[in-house]
């Protein structure tokens, strides 16, 4: 086991995940030379390093210490009290030596492959996060000395074990604890509460405490931030816990905690509340409003119901509200939104809301962020929300509106939006081709799918020149697939799937300049994602680079697939099943080195398997069945994981996965199952979260369902 030793025989190990409450005190001194204890210290630390991020031509023996890179002297003792080494690619021990600095005061090591231990006895700000620290934290006899240390930031390393309550009796004056990010366990500690009366910050987020919230956090009398997201934390909110008045910040999502939030109003100094992703139920009690302080409020996630209180607009502070997934019902019209001065997020997808949406949502000018999806609201949408100048993110999914013609003339005022998710609305109407439709200019993903729209494709999206996603799956579409898709420069993504689109896959389709060039990436910016997005309820997230998904599946298309179609280098789904297409697998698609799915079941392909199709080594959901397709099934490579039903329904074919092995005398059918189009679904989630995010699937959203929200 390492650790960092603070003083004499006393130990103290060190962590990985620096957070910006931690603030290192750099003193600037003009001394001009150092002790040689001091010198010799710091050139033994160099010495142990086997990688030493060029500090060798800075540390020379021969200069003045005090004139080192990253290092800081006092004025009168030439005594060093700073060192600065953060982000500098450091690899080995932290050395023992550095406990011969007597007066130093300050260290921030982070961000570099530390091990070992620290010895000293003056330190007051320790910063060693973003290490590879390991083992865990000892006891210290009762004996120990009391230490100075006032800041300790262990966060993003390897450690274990559960905190014993010693090291912490020994530090009286200890103000900020972060030991997040590692792989604690047991309790909370609460030692520090008693023991370090000006004890202010405790951030031990992503471990692994269990148990219920101790009851001794209330000797916690000027805490401010207390933070234990991401661990397995469950019970209810102790009584208690609403008597450290002096909370700024408390933060416990992800837990497994439940019970109502009766009490939360004696933390009248709270500025943020995030108790999302655990299983609270009860409503939001009507006493919410005396917390005048508050500007974060997180109950997402949670089993909690009941109305929106009236007092919620009493909360002038707010800047966020995040309800979503959870059982909020009645009227909206309840909170006065217009008192809300600083609102800019409102999310409240997956809720029960009735009635209409209030006027008063339209007031708060510095909106960025607008989620009323899958409620039960009903109703045309407003001019009014042309008053939401900001606004950025609007997502209106599965709400009952209706004229999508009025609705899009209304959102174009809407200058600064990025995201319009306006699907599973508008049932049955026809798809406006109203050349006025313009406006959304900055525009880059929209989506109109599950709508049963009729018409075609207009022309007015040509003119949305930022366009990066465009999603009309789940219409009744027709008429062929436009020329003018490829002017959109910087489209990645195109899906309009399950529609009635006929003629030939045009080749101006595979000139599509974003998803042409394997070296572009993607524009979407990543303010452009105020709230996270779902797709068939799986969280989408903006990728790194331009991860192309081309999916024209169920249609009508006929004629052969463009040889052409190997240019689109970066796209990562082709999905061109249930059409009518006919002709040989292009032998250009082998070019596609990044594909991950490729679907051309059901259609009236002929010929050969390409062979050179094994060497897509990403290629993982591979789907060729129901074709009129013969010869040998290829072999190696990802040929030798797909599943027999990739192949079924091609009497022709032969392989040694199949009943028919190549070179017998008959050819019997191959066909057991048909591979149904949600199933494709189903694994193309899978396949996407990996790429797009940690995938949420929600119990509410059947998967064939597949949409954005």
């Amino acid at each position: 086991m390492q650790a960092l030793r603070c003083s004499h025989m006393n130990q103290i190990p060190i962590p990985f995940f620096g957070l910006a409450l931690v603030l290192l005190v750099s003193l600037v001194s003009p001394t001009n030379s150092c002790t040689e204890q001091d010198k010799s210290s710091l050139l033994q630390l160099l010495a142990g390093l086997s990688r030493n991020g060029g500090l060798t031509a800075s540390w020379r023996s021969n200069t003045d210490c005090c004139m080192w890179e990253g290092i800081t002297c006092s004025s009168p003792s030439r005594m060093v009290t700073d060192i600065s080494l953060a982000s500098r690619g450091l690899e080995g021990p932290i050395s023992p030596f550095l406990g011969n600095l007597t007066d130093l005061l300050h260290l921030d090591m982070s961000r570099n492959s530390f091990s070992g231990g620290l010895q000293s006895t003056s330190i007051i700000i320790i910063d060693v996060s973003f290490n590879r620290l390991t083992g865990g934290l000892s006891e210290l006899p009762s004996s120990a000395p009391v230490q100075p240390l006032q800041v300790l930031n262990i966060s993003s390393n390897l450690f274990t074990g559960r905190f014993p309550s010693t090291i912490w009796g020994v530090m009286k004056s200890l103000v900020v604890l972060n030991a997040s990010t590692n792989s604690f366990t047991g309790q909370i500690p609460t030692t520090p509460c008693v023991s370090s009366p000006s004890f202010a910050v405790l951030e031990i987020s992503f471990n692994q405490f269990s148990g219920n919230i101790p009851r001794g956090l209330s000797n916690c009398t000027v805490l401010k931030l207390l933070s234990a997201s991401y661990n397995n934390l469950s019970g209810t909110l102790p009584e208690e816990l609403f008597n450290v008045t002096s909370l700024e910040k408390l933060s416990f999502p992800s837990n497994r905690l439940e019970g109502a939030l009766d009490g939360i109003n004696k933390l009248t100094n709270l500025v943020t509340l995030d108790l999302g992703g655990n299983e609270l139920s009860g409503n939001i009690p009507e006493s919410i409003g005396d917390l005048k302080r508050l500007e974060e409020l997180h109950l997402e996630h949670n089993n909690m119901s009941g109305e929106m209180p009236t007092t919620l607009s009493n909360c002038t502070n707010l800047v966020t509200i995040d309800l979503k997934s959870n059982y909020f019902s009645g009227k909206l019209t309840k909170v006065n939104f217009s008192n809300l001065p600083n609102l800019t997020k409102l999310d409240l997808l997956y809720n029960r809301l009735t009635d209409k949406i209030p006027d008063s949502i339209y007031s708060y000018s510095k909106s960025t962020a607008l989620r009323l999806s899958c409620n039960h609201f009903h109703g045309q949408l407003s001019e009014r929300i042309g008053n939401l100048k900001s606004l950025s993110f609007l997502s209106l999914f599965n709400m009952s509106l209706t004229n999508i013609t009025r609705t899009l003339q209304i959102l174009r005022s809407s200058r600064s939006l990025n995201i319009l998710l306006i699907g599973l609305n508008f049932m049955h109407e026809t798809m406006p081709e109203d050349d006025n439709i313009n406006g959304f200019q900055k525009l880059q993903v929209i989506s109109m799918e599950s709508c049963s729209l009729s018409g075609t494709i207009p022309g007015w999206l040509s003119k949305l020149t930022n366009l990066e996603i465009l999603s009309l799956n789940n219409n009744q579409l027709s008429g062929p697939i436009p020329n003018w898709i490829s002017s959109l420069k910087f489209l990645f993504y195109l899906d309009i799937s399950n529609n009635n689109i006929t003629g030939k896959i045009p080749t101006t389709l595979t000139e599509m300049p974003m998803v042409k060039s394997e070296k572009t990436q993607a524009h979407l910016d990543p303010s452009v994602f105020p709230l996270p997005i779902y797709r068939g309820g799986v969280e989408y997230r903006k990728p790194n680079v331009s991860i192309g998904l081309l999916d024209l599946s169920n249609n009508k298309l006929t004629g052969e697939i463009p040889l052409e179609i190997g240019q689109l280098n970066s796209l990562y789904s082709l999905n061109l099943s249930f059409n009518d297409l006919i002709g040989q697998i292009p032998i250009s698609i082998c070019n596609l080195t990044n594909l991950y799915v490729l679907d051309l079941s059901d259609n009236k392909l002929t010929g050969a398997i390409p062979s050179a199709l094994n060497s897509l080594h990403f290629l993982s959901r591979f789907n060729i069945s129901n074709n009129d397709l013969e010869g040998p099934i290829p072999s190696g490579g990802q040929f030798d994981t797909f599943e027999t039903s990739s192949f079924d329904g091609n009497n022709k074919l032969c392989g040694s996965m199949l009943i028919h092995k190549c070179g017998s005398a008959e050819a019997p059918p191959t066909m057991i199952t048909s591979t149904k189009l949600t199933d494709y679904k189903a694994a193309f989630l899978i396949a996407f979260s990996a790429f797009f995010g940690v995938g949420v699937l929600y119990d509410q959203i059947v998967l064939s369902r597949y949409y954005f929200g």
